[in-house]
């Protein structure tokens, strides 16, 4: 029997309908009833699936921290693929990489419209942010305590590396001159370049 693909929920319509016009617009310059507009219903409807503006930012929000918490989870926990600090910043970098480019509309609203929430929620957004901060800086650490990485501080630059990678949702396109794998590539190749030669 053939199966057919499930169908987006209604709330998950509204979700990457807002994840578009939070990135294009801003979440303050974004009413629910814009959200309405670019679904072809009425704003009282949306209330029947979101009891807020804020609530539908918090679900997308909520639902990238999850996805790169797991793909940072995965980068570590697998040592049989990534024994080495090495192996586990390339895979890091990778998953970093991959949550972005999935889905860039909901991760650029993540990194920058996270402080658009309540005081509550973002102050959870930042426990997690840091959190998953801290997992990258102890692999910096632990290659510098091996040799694998020169010496450096590592809470630095993790920050660093952190910032660049984020970057990518400003810029990156699905149909753009590089896909996800290239692109992927050549940050896994900056970031090890960053943590292995000597600059002085």
């Amino acid at each position: 029997m053939a199966m057919h693909a499930q169908m987006p929920s209604r709330r998950r319509e509204i979700e990457d309908a807002a994840s578009v016009l939070f990135r294009d617009r801003g979440y303050a310059a974004t009413s629910i009833r814009d959200i309405a507009r670019e679904l072809d219903i009425r704003g009282a409807s949306l209330y029947a699936h979101v009891a807020s503006k804020e609530d539908v930012l918090w679900a997308i929000v909520d639902r990238t921290a999850s996805r790169f918490e797991r793909a940072a989870d995965d980068a570590i926990a697998d040592r049989s693929r990534a024994p080495d600090p090495i192996g586990r910043m390339t895979a890091l970098v990778r998953g970093h990489v991959r949550v972005i480019t999935e889905d860039v509309g909901a991760a650029s609203v993540f990194i920058s419209e996270w402080r658009s929430l309540g005081e509550m929620r973002r102050a959870a957004v930042l426990v997690r942010r840091d959190a998953y901060e801290t997992q990258l800086r102890d692999v910096i650490a632990d290659g510098v305590a091996s040799g694998d990485f020169t010496m450096t501080d590592a809470a630095m630059t993790a920050s660093y590396l952190l910032t660049a990678l984020n970057g990518i949702a400003t810029w990156y396109r699905p149909d753009g001159r590089l896909g996800a794998d290239r692109i992927a590539d050549h940050y896994v190749d900056l970031s090890l370049r960053t943590l292995t030669e000597d600059h002085r």
